[in-house]
C-alpha cells in the first residue's frame, strides 16, 4: 500500500482572537480550505469580537521563540506569515530566527485593528521597517498601514501604485498594497509590485457587509499558495480570488457577517 504524500506545511506567526474572525483562527481556517496543515506561533491572547479589542495579553519572547522552534524542528514549514507582533522584543525574536532560516515569509504589517486599537507598539513600527521587512518575500499593507510605512497618504490607485514601487526599492521586499478602503470607489483594487511585475488585482466592491479579519485571512491564503508551489504573482493572484469570494459569500453569525474561506 502506497503511503499517502505529505502535504506542505504552513506556520502562521499571529495573535489569537477570540471572537474566531482575525489572527490564529482566521489563519487556520484559510489553510485548512486550501488543503495545506496549519502551524502556530501565538504572540498575543486577545479579548475581542467583531465589534472591539477589550484585551492584550503578550505571550513571553521565550514562548514565541520556542513555538517557532518547535515547528520547524518536526513540522518545517513550506511557507510562513507574521500577523500580530505587536512589541519590540517579539520582532526580534522573529528577526533573529528567520536571518539564520530563510524561508518564503509574507509580512502582515497589522498595526490596527478595525476598531482603532492599536496592534503594534508605536516603538515597534521602525524595527519592523529596518530589521523584518528586508526578511520578507512580501509585505501587504492596507492603506493606513501603507501610510505608516511610507509617512503619506494614499488616495487613489495611482497612489497605490507608487506606494507598492516605493515600499520595494526601501525595503527590498515585494509589495501588495491592498486599496479596499479607497473612497468612492466600485472596486476592491490591490496593486502587486516585485521588482519586475505589475498587478492589479480587482474586484467588485461588496457593499453593506463590515467584515473582519479579510487582512489575515488574506495574507494567509498567499501563504498557502506559495506552499502549494505556485509563484509569488500567482500566489498573490489566486488568494485574492479566494478573499474575493470570503467576502460575497460571507455568513451570518449573530449579529455579524463572518468570512468563508470555505467558499466555492
Amino acid at each position: 500500500m502506497l503511503k499517502p504524500k505529505p502535504i506542505p506545511v504552513v506556520l502562521t506567526i499571529a495573535g489569537s482572537d477570540s471572537g474566531g474572525g482575525a489572527g490564529i483562527q482566521a489563519d487556520l481556517k484559510t489553510f485548512a480550505a486550501q488543503g495545506v496543515h496549519g502551524t502556530n506561533a501565538i504572540t498575543c491572547v486577545t479579548a475581542q469580537n467583531p465589534k472591539r479589542v477589550l484585551g492584550i495579553q503578550v505571550s513571553s519572547p521565550e514562548i514565541v521563540r520556542q513555538q517557532i522552534e518547535a515547528v520547524f524542528a518536526e513540522l518545517p514549514p513550506a511557507a510562513v506569515k507574521t500577523g500580530m507582533l505587536y512589541s519590540v522584543k517579539i520582532i526580534h525574536v522573529v528577526t533573529d530566527f528567520f536571518r539564520n532560516h530563510p524561508a518564503p515569509l509574507v509580512v502582515d504589517p497589522v498595526m490596527l485593528a478595525t476598531s482603532g486599537s492599536r496592534l503594534l507598539k508605536s516603538d515597534a513600527v521602525n524595527l519592523l521597517k529596518k530589521e523584518l521587512l528586508p526578511l520578507a518575500t512580501l509585505v501587504t499593507p492596507n492603506l493606513d498601514e501603507a501610510k505608516i510605512l511610507l509617512d503619506r497618504d494614499l488616495k487613489n490607485l495611482e497612489d497605490l501604485r507608487s506606494a507598492a514601487k516605493e515600499i520595494y526599492e526601501r525595503f527590498g521586499c515585494a509589495a501588495l498594497v491592498k486599496g479596499g478602503h479607497l473612497r468612492n470607489s466600485r472596486e476592491a483594487a490591490d496593486i502587486f509590485f516585485d521588482g519586475k511585475t505589475e498587478l492589479l488585482l480587482s474586484a467588485p466592491f461588496v457593499n453593506g457587509m463590515h467584515t473582519h479579519g479579510t487582512g489575515c485571512t488574506y495574507s494567509a491564503a498567499i501563504a498557502g499558495c506559495l506552499a502549494l508551489r505556485q509563484s509569488l504573482p500567482q500566489a498573490v493572484a489566486s488568494a485574492k480570488e479566494l478573499i474575493t469570494r470570503a467576502i460575497t459569500q460571507s455568513r451570518r453569525v449573530g449579529k455579524h457577517w463572518v468570512l468563508d474561506p470555505f467558499a466555492h
